[in-house]
């Protein structure tokens, strides 16, 4: 009876001593966060419901014990009792464990949580413009491009009709949210202090990027690194504006217009049209170099308030280049970087007057075609190599350089344009009018645009077409050309200031004399009859051997025209 008694004992403390080791490895193990069991982790709601396993996981363990006492007290009343008293200790001592270890995870998670609201929500994913559709019975509908005249003998360029909405309307489609950037979300300018030319091309003011940094400007992601114009223009790097000017730039957080005017080449023209919203919202910007500005104020159009018109005059000092044509690049291409809050920006030629509001033009050429750059194709001319001809016969620039460039380009697989390049209906721009909308997409555009001009001749023409190839072949982005004639609509080209000051050449003129008196006697041999008659005779004979010439000259044409039927 003793060895039996004693035989219970040792079970009674085996099994205390694995229940008290399991016990205390759960409290440790849930208060050291470690995985305990199966499918535990160490956030606290995961370890509440953890505890919570356990408790369902020791509910069968006590009744299992208690069951197993209730045999034993069957076989002997004294130990039997012993194991339930033990088991429901075991169990009370565990779910006394538990309870402490979810308290204080109670605890925990309502920290958690009251910390979760008092940080502030995670901002929304972006929004852009999706674009729109003009609702039924807009003013534009069923409108449709009328053909171009039937008058063979005029084949030049001309204004065509565009249908514009309403400058209310326009302004109310302006979209809040700016346009998706594809491939590209952050862009970063790079300017190198000790800069050394290692191969062709470049300049102080833009750098002199390697073959290997222009390739790699090439290769679109969404953060990149390239050169852009220096620092940035208007800030001591060869394009210089003062600083009250510059505070005035930054601070446009719409849209602005912008021209330039080098060399007082052209006189300035000022915006027809325009509302009285854009004239308050819009910024007008017209960048000038001192000899214009010394012109401007020699002609008393320019005094101290910096403003002509519209226009808000900015004298751009220690210009970059010799060439007024690269100098005039840098406004065309980096506006982005003059003024670095502007949403949208229209560029225009300094010999050009705008005629149309530019809310209009943007909701006509950027919104409504849900587009971010928007330029006019050459009305005549569609290829780059033609181009390049036509510039070298124009003696637009240096022969040699032109073809230079165009042979480089060749060798990267610029080709001659076809219908096979469609839908891109051009590769040759008019670059007079630049539309378009400040996202990273398009400043990298403008970016490497002005890169090539650094490097090669200024014609942009020649170079715009391997750059827009080369984004377009790593993104869906597009760039939307539109018809030259639609251009001449909302711009009118006027001539340069050297033309316009021209004296016009004298008319020759016709000396009438009055008739000659009568004379009665001998009207033969008085020198007055003959020198009256001479007169006479060239009043006579002037004004019909004019007529006879223009006479003359329709009868060929119709003759050339018509040859036989005229002889019928």
């Amino acid at each position: 009876m003793v060895l039996y008694s004693n035989n219970y004992v040792r079970i009674i403390r085996h099994q205390y001593k694995q229940h008290h080791l399991f016990q205390e490895s759960l409290s440790s193990c849930l208060r050291r966060k470690k995985d305990c069991f199966y499918g535990s982790a160490n956030s606290p709601l995961e370890r509440m419901s953890g505890c919570c396993c356990c408790v369902l996981f020791l509910l069968p363990l006590f009744f299992g014990s208690c069951m197993l006492a209730k045999v034993k007290m069957q076989q002997n009343k004294v130990i039997g009792c012993l194991l339930q008293k033990l088991y429901i200790n075991i169990f009370l001592g565990v779910l006394s464990q538990l309870k402490k270890l979810m308290l204080a995870e109670v605890h925990q998670l309502s920290n958690l949580l009251l910390l979760l609201l008092l940080l502030p929500p995670p901002p929304p994913p972006p929004v852009y413009f999706q674009g729109y559709t003009l609702p039924p019975g807009n003013p534009c509908e069923g409108f449709t491009l009328p053909p171009p005249p039937a008058d063979k003998k005029r084949t030049g360029p001309r204004p065509c009709p565009v249908c514009y909405l309403p400058v209310e309307q326009a302004i109310a489609l302006m979209p809040e949210a700016p346009s998706f950037s594809p491939g590209v979300s952050n862009l970063t300018y790079i300017h190198e202090e000790n800069q050394s030319k290692t191969e062709f091309g470049g300049s102080d003011f833009g750098g002199y990027p390697s073959l290997v940094q222009r390739n790699d400007s090439y290769d679109i992601r969404e953060s990149m690194i390239v050169h852009c114009g220096g620092i940035r223009p208007g800030h001591q790097t060869g394009f210089d504006i003062d600083d009250s000017d510059l505070l005035e730039m930054e601070s446009c957080q719409g849209v602005v217009v912008a021209s330039a005017i080098f060399g007082a080449f052209d006189l300035i023209r000022q915006p027809k049209n325009t509302s009285e919203y854009a004239k308050k919202n819009v910024c007008f910007y017209m960048f000038v170099d001192e000899e214009t500005e010394a012109f401007l104020r020699n002609s008393s159009e320019l005094n101290s308030s910096m403003r002509i018109g519209l226009w808000r005059i900015v004298v751009v000092h220690n210009l970059p280049y010799d060439d007024p044509r690269r100098n005039g690049k840098v406004p065309k291409l980096l506006l982005h970087r003059l003024f670095p809050n502007a949403r949208y920006s229209l560029w225009i030629d300094g010999k050009l007057e705008l005629v149309v509001d530019p809310y209009q033009i943007l909701e006509r050429f950027l919104w409504r075609k849900s587009a971010s750059f928007a330029i006019s194709r050459h009305y005549k001319r569609f290829d780059v190599f033609v181009e390049a001809e036509a510039n070298k016969i124009a003696a637009k620039f240096d022969n040699a350089s032109i073809e230079f460039q165009v042979e480089f380009y060749k060798n990267e697989g610029l080709t001659p344009y076809t219908r096979a390049k469609l839908p891109i209906t051009s590769d040759v721009p008019e670059g007079c009018v630049i539309i378009r909308e400040h996202v990273p997409i398009s400043n990298l555009f403008t970016c490497l645009w002005f890169n090539e001009v650094d490097r090669f001749t200024p014609r942009d023409q020649i170079s715009f077409a391997i750059v827009r190839d080369k984004i377009m072949s790593k993104t869906n982005w597009t760039v939307n050309m539109f018809l030259d004639c639609e251009r001449r609509n909302f711009v009118i080209q006027g001539y340069h200031r050297d033309i316009l000051e021209r004296p016009t050449p004298p008319r020759a003129s016709i000396i009438v004399h009055p008739p000659p008196p009568v004379i009665l006697e001998a009207r033969q041999t008085s020198p007055i009859v003959s020198t009256s008659t001479v007169i006479s005779t060239t009043i006579k004979k002037i004004p019909t051997k004019r007529g006879r010439e223009r006479k003359s000259k329709r009868h060929r044409k119709v003759i050339a025209g018509n040859k036989d039927h005229n002889f019928i």
